[in-house]
């Protein structure tokens, strides 16, 4: 992932340094494993610990030049390692590096270990985003606004409980998160084709429980479905962000302007128009989206491999899985400061909800009619006639009524109070309270 949309937390899980960190400890317990079932000399496996190179940025460099010979990675890392044990003074112990396996062991061993820890490092976000945002709903619980379909004036709401319904989905993300974090904390360590011809499932369970992971039946490689679920968790996360970016991207437009992102001293919302304050997070969040949603697509294509393995998956999963990691995370991070940055005008709000004359009210005045007696259909007449005449005369909607002969005036006051229409937002943040 290129810096911009980089965090340090996720880069910690992705760098080549961890990974390559944690292919040695693969080995070195694999190794001490078949100690333990008497395949390996105890003290030979003491030697390859003790004598095992350091992690570090030399210990990459050295994999890279010997890979230029290879030309296969995980060899020149078990080239370098046993070279490194051997150099150290283990000798012959060094041979026991890699007995038995074949690179998938390793391999999706570790891409499975590191997306465990991407997971759980997603998971402490969105549980910082979910907190903003039901903050921020309850602080606007009562923030009267226009709600909107089809980006037209439909029926009064409050900002409050459009924020609970982002808080109720980012919940519903998480619990998509903690499932695909449970279907790739797995690992395998049974060969070529997966038979355990040449590694006891013992070793594989003795590694598995010192790293946490899950063994699981295979075949070269774990089953590309687990790492599916995880980008679809991701692109989830970033569809739900989008949806709360589009519409505060809307509320921001000057025509609206019933809220707006922070804007901090020094910021400049245009190289060339002093006057601008732009929704450049909104928008960002929005366009990083798009890229999550294709990284899933190419994570599903890569399900379908050849017989009981192919490296088709390898080249991909080396982009998409690390980048939607860090996408994913950095969206969340995103929104949530945005939202906490959030400036918001209840004046504007309710002015807007004013500018369609009462339209808003609509349903109510055909709600009352019915109830008095008349059809829907001459009810819903009634009500359209007068609600065209205030749109197209830009009058007072209810005004119009009360000149109406058809329209009794004792059921106004009851259908333009707003506090009806509110009167039920408890039913949306009861739930908020139930989030766990």
């Amino acid at each position: 992932m290129i810096p911009r949309y980089s965090t340090a937390e996720m880069s910690e899980v992705w760098s080549d340094t961890s990974k390559w960190g944690r292919y040695l400890e693969v080995e070195l317990l694999a190794t001490e494993a078949h100690a333990e079932i008497g395949v390996v000399p105890a003290d030979d496996a003491a030697a390859c610990r003790a004598h095992a190179p350091t992690a570090d940025d030399a210990f990459v460099a050295a994999i890279l030049e010997r890979e230029a010979v290879t030309d296969h990675d995980v060899a020149a890392f078990v080239d370098v390692v046993q070279g490194s044990i051997v150099d150290g003074g283990g000798g012959g112990a060094a041979k026991w590096i890699h007995y038995g396996m074949t690179s998938s062991d390793v391999g999706d061993t570790v891409l499975c270990w590191q997306l465990r820890d991407a997971a759980d490092v997603l998971l402490t976000e969105i549980d910082r985003l979910i907190e903003v945002l039901v903050g921020l709903a309850r602080e606007h619980r009562d923030t009267v606004m226009i709600g909107r379909t089809h980006g037209v004036h439909a029926e009064p709401t409050t900002f409050g409980a459009k924020v609970a319904l982002w808080a109720l989905q980012v919940a519903r993300d998480r619990t998509r998160l903690r499932a695909a974090r449970d279907t790739v904390a797995v690992m395998k360590l049974s060969g070529a084709v997966g038979t355990y011809s040449n590694v006891p499932p013992s070793v594989e369970a003795f590694v598995g429980d010192a790293l946490g992971l899950q063994p699981v039946p295979a075949t070269q490689v774990i089953a590309r479905d687990r790492h599916g679920e995880f980008l679809y968790a991701c692109a989830s996360i970033g569809a739900t962000c989008e949806l709360m970016a589009v519409e505060l991207r809307h509320l921001q437009r000057t025509e609206v302007r019933e809220a707006q992102e922070g804007f901090k001293p020094g910021q400049k919302g245009s190289s060339a128009m002093p006057h601008k304050r732009n929704p450049i997070s909104a928008e960002t969040v929005s366009g990083l989206s798009r890229v999550l949603r294709s990284n899933l697509l190419a994570g599903l294509q890569d399900v379908a491999l050849w017989h009981e393995r192919d490296i088709s998956h390898s080249s991909v999963e080396r982009v998409v899985l690390p980048d939607s990691s860090h996408l994913a995370h950095y969206v969340m991070r995103r929104m949530g400061r945005l939202l906490s940055n959030l400036v918001v005008f209840p004046d504007r709000m309710q002015a807007n909800l004013d500018a369609s004359y009462g339209l808003v009210f609509s349903q109510p005045v055909l709600l009352g009619l019915v109830a008095g007696g008349l059809s829907r259909d001459d009810a819903y007449r009634i009500v359209q006639r007068n609600a065209m005449r205030a749109w197209d005369e830009e009058r007072d909607f209810r005004s119009l009524l009360e000149a109406d002969d058809e329209v009794p005036n004792d059921i106004l006051d009851e259908a333009f109070d707003l506090r009806r229409s509110l009167s039920n937002l408890d039913t949306i943040f009861a739930q908020l309270d139930d989030l766990p």
